[in-house]
């Protein structure tokens, strides 16, 4: 009987074997309980994916990632997929998500309007239906592949599993443990290749184990739609044809797919090829021509090729033409294909496309926009290039209005012929002249709207042909525009000082010990005694008025030197004008005499440093003094490395030598510092190279080499004999012993000689010299707090010109750090997010789907409303009356009164100047020249204009920021539209 039971046992596990009808049964019932479903706010029940080129290409892996960064942005998790219990418990087990996975994805970028802006899909070419594949395409990779697939015999067949090809399969990879070389193909079934390279960690199957959860996962795909496999048989074949990795090209990237692998590899036509392999052309073999042959060898390659495509599709390439014609000749002889066919298509020679694929060639300029907005993103998620970027499964939806920023684009290219500049108003007095090269000009625009959500993005173009992003990338000297964030800091410094002192009586005020040379604090602690009820807005109106003399005949110590500086009208020099009207008029010495008040109300504000320093005996000055021996030395130290640090010690010690009249004692001096340590034969050998006979007597030489030792003088007193800056003996002298030394490791050689050189600082009686000095960086360091004040408001860099002239541009700025400065002024002081990307849509339709938007946020309010309104109003009359008055006017909508217009002007030329050996000017160097204007349009818009040419050519150029004023002019038409629907 047990016989007859294990008889009747092996007959069932032999019919289960082949239908797998028990297997379909507890599958399919497991399956249909593997759901999520994609609901409000984050999901409490996800999990994600952690390896798998499939999943690491798409952004499945990276997720978490992206989801950390960007909510440090501001964004929130609007709606994500929940797994059901059943399917977190598959993969906590081991096993892949199971879903209907897409074959297609990849980045698209949206306008406001939910156009598209950018659009990348991977693979690009595929078969969106299993019907569409010519039959001897699919018979071809069948009988390669998986023949038993599509045995309609057992419809509930299991499609992952062949019980042949599975033992083969262990067996080959317990073989490649034991190191054993087996590359034998064929022991997966298309289902489990399919997880293999979409899922499995390189795309490899790395062990048993992992063979194992090839099958586990593709068994429960294929019965997600119930018992029935028929369905989800032609799904494996359509996904697996459209997926098949085949290598990677230099300049293009991966190749996956057969319509991809046609063009990549044989630049071949996908549809040309499907057509030529249709069921009703290999039905009559007399009409089988050379083009037919080579489209389906082509495609038996690719199907071939896919076992080891990154060797058949480079130096092993000669082999799979040789693996192609031993399966020409079996699948004829199997009956797969007509013997016509076969015969055709070994008389063929298919070479791969030469030269390969290249990347993209269209113009930069055609697809700038989105260059940069692609940029962005990956730096927003942490991509690291664009092409992992473009293929990730994800859409963003971004604040540009695409219609009006292409419009805007158009505009700044016309902008390069003299017909259009001509008739958008570019040429005359501070503006382009007839004969400037008009390509060289670079026009940037960028546009935010501000809502109560914060400011969105609408505009961000220019004209130029470059990666280079002229708004946000580089320094520029942007001249006036400093004026406004000096402006602002002085209505800021007012507000401050009204704060701490309203509210007193005036008899209190009158009683405080102000220093003199505080003359902001006094001004304030005045106009409160006078008029103990003045408001806050009267007094910062009140500081708009304040009056300064604009004449440049005034000498100012600044920056450790006495400066002047100059008016760009000469017809301001005489005049006596308000804060306001300066601004107005971009008047450069009454901002130098306002940024010179900032800093002594720094310095003498009561307990501020300056003041406790005036004592001889004050402990403190030495400090300071060191301070500045320590900077000083550094300073002179860096220019003479510069002079020396190519040179040999022989051709360092000459150039030392020819710096100064020859004379004895000089020569001497130089010789026994650089070299203390050479004889009296060198010595004289030195001498005489470099006297004449008649200055240098015999018997004077061993006495010069004796009173000059280097230990009888410090290194001060030896560079005043030898008419050089110790520091520059001193180098000398280190080089000569020290080769080939880092400028760093000078610097840490130098730390004590930088202070010898010095000592008569240190001296009491040079009380006045210790005072300039320690002025100088009490100096620097009110620059520092005025450059932590303008960075707290948005400025850009973290470094910053001491000096008085920061208050006309010698620091440099950036067009889209400006445009936030005016932001925050047209907010109320209160610093509202930007943004360019309003939503992020992650992996729609699978597992992982997330949706992301801007979460509320609070802005931080950095300016009191009273001091944002002053420079408002002040800026608004810079278009009224001042430097952009050519805009007075332009924006209006019909029947109503003008829009709300402010800005300021500015106008940049930065220069390169240099100084000879003894600090005489050797010559300029023009670098560039750039003009902007940052302004508001209205209640609701606010952006920044520049105009810029760099090279040396930009000497030739005299356009102010009269220039960017009238490009946004021109630009009225384009953009009243886009104002309007706000």
């Amino acid at each position: 009987m047990l016989g007859v039971a294990g008889f009747f046992g092996l007959q069932c596990l032999h019919r289960e074997l082949l239908s797998s009808t028990l297997q379909a049964r507890y599958l399919s019932s497991l399956s249909s309980q593997l759901s999520f479903a994609v609901e409000p706010g984050p999901s409490p029940l996800i999990r994600y994916p952690t390896t798998g080129p499939y999943d690491r290409r798409f952004g499945y892996v990276e997720l978490p990632s992206f989801l950390q960064r960007l909510r440090a942005l501001g964004f929130a998790v609007t709606a994500q997929a929940r797994f059901s219990p059943r399917l977190a418990q598959v993969v906590d087990r081991g096993l892949l998500p199971i879903y209907h996975e897409k074959t297609q994805a990849g980045l698209r970028l949206l306008d406001r309007h939910a156009q598209i802006v950018f659009s990348a899909t991977s693979p690009g070419r595929i078969y969106h239906d299993f019907e569409d594949i010519p039959p001897l395409v699919l018979d071809t990779l069948l009988f390669i592949e998986n023949r038993e697939l599509f045995d309609a015999r057992y419809p509930q067949r299991n499609p992952a599993v062949e019980w042949d090809r599975f033992g083969l399969a262990v067996f080959d990879t317990l073989a490649r443990a034991l190191r054993f070389n087996v590359n034998r193909s064929g022991g997966s079934t298309l289902a489990t290749q399919l997880e293999k390279f979409r899922h499995s960690p390189e795309g490899r199957t790395v062990s048993v184990l992992e063979k194992l959860r090839q099958m586990g996962s593709a068994a429960l795909r294929a019965y997600l739609d119930g018992p029935d496999t028929l369905q989800a048989r032609r799904a494996i074949a359509l996904a697996y044809i459209n997926a098949i990795p085949l290598a990677a090209i230099p300049g293009y990237g991966e190749v996956h797919g057969l319509g991809d692998g046609l063009w990549a590899w044989y630049d071949a036509d996908f549809a040309t090829v499907n057509r030529l392999l249709r069921a009703d052309t290999v039905a009559a073999p007399q009409t089988v021509s050379p083009e037919h042959a080579m489209a389906y060898r082509q495609v038996l390659c690719l199907l071939l090729a896919q076992r080891r495509p990154v060797l058949y599709l480079g130096d092993g390439y000669a082999t799979l033409q040789t693996l192609a014609d031993s399966y020409l000749r079996l699948m004829a002889t199997q009956g797969v294909i007509p013997l016509a066919w076969r015969d055709a298509a070994l008389r063929v020679q298919v070479a791969l496309r030469q030269p390969p694929v290249l990347a993209d060639t269209r113009p930069f300029a055609s697809q700038k926009t989105t260059s940069v907005m692609r940029a962005r993103l990956a730096h927003d998620l942490g991509v690291a290039s664009l092409y992992d970027l473009d293929h990730l499964d994800l859409t963003v939806v971004s604040t540009i209005d695409q219609p009006v920023q292409r419009a805007v684009t158009e505009a700044l290219y016309k902008l390069r012929t003299r017909q259009q500049t001509r008739a958008a108003g570019l040429i005359g007095e501070h503006l382009l002249g007839d004969q400037d090269d008009l390509d060289r000009v670079v026009y940037s625009f960028t546009l935010y709207e501000r809502s109560p959500q914060g400011h969105r993005l609408r505009i961000q173009t220019d004209n130029y042909d470059q990666p280079l992003d002229i708004n946000e990338g580089i320094r520029l000297d942007l001249g006036s525009t400093a004026k406004l964030r000096t402006l602002v800091h002085y209505l800021e410094l007012s507000a401050e000082l009204y704060q701490r002192y309203t509210g007193q009586s005036p008899q209190a005020l009158r009683t405080l010990a102000i220093d003199p040379r505080d003359r902001l604090s006094r001004w304030v602690v005045e106009r409160l005694s006078t008029t103990p009820q003045l408001s806050l807005r009267d007094l910062l109106e009140a500081a708009l008025e304040r009056r300064y003399a604009a004449s440049p005949a005034e000498g100012f110590h600044t920056g450790g030197g006495v400066h002047s500086f100059a008016n760009f009208n000469a017809a301001d020099d005489h005049k006596i004008l308000s804060v306001r009207q300066a601004l107005r008029d971009s008047v450069n010495l009454v901002y130098i005499r306002l940024m010179r008040d900032i800093v002594s109300h720094y310095l003498y504000r009561p307990g501020a440093m300056a003041l406790q320093m005036g004592a001889s005996d004050e402990p403190r000055r030495r400090v300071y003094l060191e301070r500045f021996a320590d900077r000083e030395g550094q300073t002179f130290l860096r220019r003479f490395y510069a002079k020396y640090r190519a040179r040999s010690p022989q051709e360092a010690l000459a150039l030392l030598t020819q710096s100064v009249p020859a004379h004895p004692v000089r020569l001497a001096t130089i010789y026994r510092t650089v070299y203390p340590d050479h004889d009296l034969a060198a010595f004289t050998g030195y001498l005489r190279a470099h006297l004449e006979a008649r200055e240098l007597a015999e018997a004077d030489i061993p006495r010069l080499y004796s009173t000059y030792a280097p230990e009888r003088f410090d290194l001060h007193d030896r560079g005043y004999m030898a008419r050089l800056h110790p520091l520059e003996l001193w180098l000398v002298g280190y080089l000569a012993h020290h080769p080939g030394a880092s400028l760093q490791q000078v610097m840490v050689a130098s730390t004590d000689a930088r202070q010898r050189v010095y000592r008569w600082l240190f001296k009491t009686g040079r009380k006045h010299a210790q005072d300039k000095r320690i002025q100088t960086l009490l100096e620097i360091e009110a620059f520092a707090e005025i450059h932590h004040a303008w960075q707290r408001l948005g400025y850009p860099f973290e470094t910053f010109t001491p000096s008085y002239a920061s208050a006309i541009g010698a620091s440099g700025d950036r067009p889209a750090a400006l445009a936030a400065l005016i932001g925050l002024l047209l907010n109320d002081g209160v610093q509202a997010p930007r943004w360019r990307f309003d939503s992020y849509h992650f992996a729609a339709g699978t597992p992982y789907e997330t949706l992301m938007a801007r979460a509320p946020a609070r802005g931080a309010h950095l300016l009191a409303p009273e001091v944002a309104a002053a420079a408002r109003s002040a800026l608004i009359e810079v278009v009224e009356t001042g430097t952009a008055r050519r805009l007075k006017g332009v924006y209006h909508r019909p029947g109503q009164p003008p829009l709300r217009v402010g800005g300021k002007t500015g106008t940049g030329d930065h220069r390169r100047v240099s100084y000879g050996a003894h600090g005489h000017l050797v010559g300029r160097q023009v670098v560039s020249r750039a003009a902007t204007f940052v302004f508001f349009l209205g209640e609701h818009f606010f952006g920044v204009v520049t105009a810029y040419v760099t090279g040396p050519e930009a000497a030739r150029y005299r356009f102010t920021s009269a220039l960017p004023v009238q490009v946004l002019k021109g630009l009225a038409p384009i953009l009243m539209p886009l104002l309007e629907r706000a």
